[in-house]
């Protein structure tokens, strides 16, 4: 039996207690991923911290696993099942997804406020946050740049409904103690380089414990601190996963994360005289008289459209990719049945 005491601050609950009793009792013990470097991870467990062989499991920071021990060697036994996981188009543009972060029930979506906003890359991020399971925040960092900051949020908050939004500034501390209220369990922290990720996460860590470093003066780029996904525990309760940079942000089987992150464009779709209706040039298409009628940003419906278009491409690319590995399945099977007749000697 193990003291689950150490890994109360990573988030284990009875939930996972229970979960864990059904795997095999043979001396593994449970553990939470906080990070992930060529085939290797470093793991939470009731002992403190270890370095484990992942073996054949793809793992990412927040994982739940089970571990044994071989002598001094230590690797890990099982996944256990992920209850949210926020995923994306792969980089490579292959029809895989890349899981950022498991087990996340808030996700901070940062957006600096000391350059333009770029709300489609934030109903973009949203679109990603929703169809992970977790709840969505917005945070505006590096408010004490800008005056009118009302403004600024409510311009966010028009694009982000059902997700909180809020203007903080880790160099003044305000908004932070408001953000650290609002945020709850395994939260992570996601967005562009230069939004101030790391400075935010040290700030609700309350130590400077990321490395931060310059923004570039030409195109507020960041330099990448943050090169690994990390968990870490918060002193207030749960834990928080800082992430890289996201440079690209490609959808993946997201479709209800699109949904909720326009429902007005749902609810007029609703109206449409025509069921398929694609909200391009169809007669009675309510969406597209919601835009003549202002009622609907053109810039709102033409972001819609560019993540369904995205999601679809890639759920026809994953769908192309499973037909060929039927196949090959097929054709190794009939080669296979094939040399069994010749060698029976028909």
């Amino acid at each position: 039996m193990f003291d689950p005491g150490q890994l109360l601050p990573y988030g284990w609950n009875h939930t996972l207690s229970d979960t864990f009793d059904n795997y095999p009792a043979d001396g593994r013990e449970p553990g939470r991923v906080i990070r992930v470097d060529r085939g290797r991870c470093d793991v939470a467990t009731p002992a403190g911290l270890v370095r484990a062989h992942a073996g054949d499991h793809v793992l990412c920071t927040g994982d739940w696993v089970t571990l044994h021990r071989l002598g001094d060697e230590i690797a890990v036994a099982d996944l256990l099942p992920r209850r949210s996981a926020i995923v994306r188009s792969s980089a490579s543009g292959r029809s895989e997804g890349q899981v950022l972060a498991a087990n996340v029930d808030t996700v901070v979506i940062a957006a600096a406020l000391d350059t333009a906003l770029d709300l489609g890359r934030i109903e973009r991020l949203l679109a990603l946050a929703w169809e992970s399971g977790a709840q969505p925040v917005v945070a505006l960092t590096k408010s004490d740049t800008v005056q009118d900051i009302s403004a600024a949020t409510a311009e966010v908050s028009a694009v982000a409904p059902g997700a909180t939004v809020l203007a903080v500034s880790a160099d003044t501390g305000d908004g932070i103690d408001v953000l650290a209220a609002v945020i709850d369990g395994t939260v992570a922290l996601i967005g562009p380089s230069g939004a101030g990720k790391s400075t935010l996460a040290n700030a609700l860590l309350g130590a400077d414990v990321l490395a931060t470093g310059r923004v570039r003066d030409g195109d507020h780029k960041g330099r990448h601190t943050t090169a690994h996904r990390e968990l870490l525990p918060l002193p207030g309760g749960g834990a928080l996963i800082d992430t890289p940079g996201l440079r690209g942000v490609g959808m993946w089987d997201a479709a209800d994360g699109i949904d909720k992150t326009f429902p007005e464009i749902e609810e007029f779709a609703a109206r449409c005289r025509f069921t398929d209706c694609s909200h391009v040039s169809e007669p009675g298409c309510a969406v597209l008289g919601a835009v003549e009628r202002g009622e609907l940003p053109e810039r709102r419906l033409a972001s819609y459209r560019k993540l369904i278009r995205e999601n679809g491409w890639i759920a026809s690319r994953t769908d192309t990719r499973l037909r060929a590995e039927r196949e090959r399945e097929w054709k190794s099977i009939a080669r296979w049945q094939r040399q069994m007749y010749r060698s029976r000697g028909h």
